[in-house]
This record gives structure tokens, sequence and C-alpha cells, in this order.
């Protein structure tokens, strides 16, 4: 249907125009449309479908405005004028089609076609994201193993960022502890000439062995948590792994003892064979 109204617009030569904001002529060519369908539906030639739409659109403009009563009078004369257009069968076919549709929606139609309308209309542009491209069938896996596979995986990730973690707070910790190394180090004055006292010297010298005591207590401690951490991560991924779910299908192989059980039940129909020889 919308390439034919987009068809039948061009054929009218109107100009395109946007269907939500200009409903009134976008109801206009669904009736010129389906007065079309209705036509070639009842057999109509193609010259009696082109007067189908000269008639439709005729009716549709001397009728605006007009009172029901008058409507119905500007059928029966329309339907008079084209008698020599139509035969009697398409006629009376042409006269009931409009009874039934425009003349019991008349007033639906006047309200549409015959004033102006307020229209206040707000158009929202919604971007969608069509699915991802499933995996062939191939490659798929039970949901149990995958979601084993995901669990896993999550896992190792948990492993390498509490790793990152530690080694970032390494640096970290050895930034700040340069950084207070320097400020202690900056209280004392830097003149040349100037020696420092036995008791200046020892009081810098604690100062320093503070900090750098303090800077691996805090390094040893957050070591030690994140070692559990990632010692336990490993204690649910081997959990994981020992629970882990079968795959399905299982493999179609046959039993090492199968083959095995074969073996002396052919030695003994050969042992057979044998005696009644």
């Amino acid at each position: 249907k919308p390439k034919g109204r987009e068809h039948l617009r061009r054929l009218l030569h109107w100009e395109e125009f946007d269907e939500l904001r200009d409903s009134r002529r976008s109801i206009l060519l669904d009736a010129l449309y389906d007065s079309i369908i209705f036509a070639v539906g009842k057999g109509f030639p193609w010259v009696e479908v082109a007067q189908v739409v000269k008639f439709t659109e005729e009716l549709l403009r001397e009728t605006k405005g007009c009172s029901i009563t008058e409507a119905v009078t500007i059928l029966a004369n329309k339907l008079r004028d084209y008698q020599r257009q139509f035969n009697t069968t398409h006629l009376l076919a042409l006269c009931d089609y409009f009874h039934n549709t425009f003349i019991r929606h008349y007033k639906l139609y006047q309200y549409v076609l015959g004033q102006d309308q307020d229209v206040n209309l707000t158009v929202t542009h919604l971007e969608v994201y069509a699915p991802p491209q499933p995996l062939p069938l191939a490659k798929g896996m039970d949901r149990d193993v995958w979601r084993h596979e995901q669990q896993v995986a999550e896992l190792g990730m948990a492993e390498v960022q509490k790793r990152t973690n530690m080694l970032l707070l390494k640096e970290t910790l050895r930034l700040e502890q340069e950084h207070m190394l320097q400020e202690a180090f900056q209280d004392v004055p830097a003149t040349p000439s100037r020696v420092l006292e036995r008791q200046d010297l020892e009081k810098l010298i604690s100062k320093a062995i503070h900090i750098q005591i303090e800077c691996l207590k805090e390094l040893l401690q957050c070591e030690i948590q994140i070692t559990f951490d990632i010692l336990d991560l490993k204690l649910q991924k081997t959990t994981l792994n020992l629970n882990a779910p079968s795959p399905f299908p299982p493999s179609i192989a046959g039993q090492p003892g199968q083959d095995e059980s074969l073996k002396p039940q052919k030695a003994n129909k050969g042992k057979k064979t044998k005696a009644k020889k």
C-alpha cells in the first residue's frame, strides 16, 4: 500500500508532504487510493478506474461544508452526470460504495477535510539497534556450559584487576614515600658551611626510618589482603572447574571396558567352531 500511495501521489502531481504533520492530505490520498482498489476489485476497465478517481476527487471537493442531505443530493447528481462513463452494473456498484463509505462516515470526513485543525504534534526520533547476529549452531554451546565459562572468565578478570591494583599501590606508596622524605630533608638548612649537629642528624635519620617503616607497613598490609583475595578467587575458580557441567550432547564414544569385554566372547565363539569341526 505505501508504494501504491506514493505512485498515485506522483500521478496526481502532488508535492511530497509529511504524513504526520499533514494528516488531511494523507487522508485524502487514502480515499483516492481506496477508490482505485474498489474499482479494480470490481473489475472496472482501466479507463473507468481513472474516472472513479476523478469522481471521488470531485465529490470530496463539492461536498465540503455541506450538510448530509446536500451531500446525498450532490452524490445523486454526480452519478447521473457519469451515466455515460459507466455501465449500469458499475454505476450501481459505485453508488453502493460511496453510500457505505463516504455517506456513512460523512461527519468524520467533514470534520477532517472540511475545517482547519490546530495540531500540536511532537516528533521524537528514536534510534533502534538491531540485535547482534547470532553465531552458527555449530559454534553454539549448552546454556549451563556458557554460564560456567562466563563465571570462570569473570573470576579471571577479577584476579587480573587485583594484581593491577597491587602494582598501582606499590607505585603510589613509592611516590608518597619520596615526597615525605623530600619534605623531611627540606626542613634542614641547605647551607654548605653549616655542619649538622649529632642530635639533629639522629633526629633526621630517625624521621626518615619512621617514614620508610610506615610506608612498608601499609604496603605489607595491603599486599597480604590482596594476596588473600587472589587466593580466594583461585579457590572459587578451582571449585567451579570441579563442578563444571558436562557438554551437551555428550560425546558418543564407546567405553574402554566394552571393547575388552567383547574379545573373550569372540575367542569363545572361535573355540566352539573348532569343536564342531
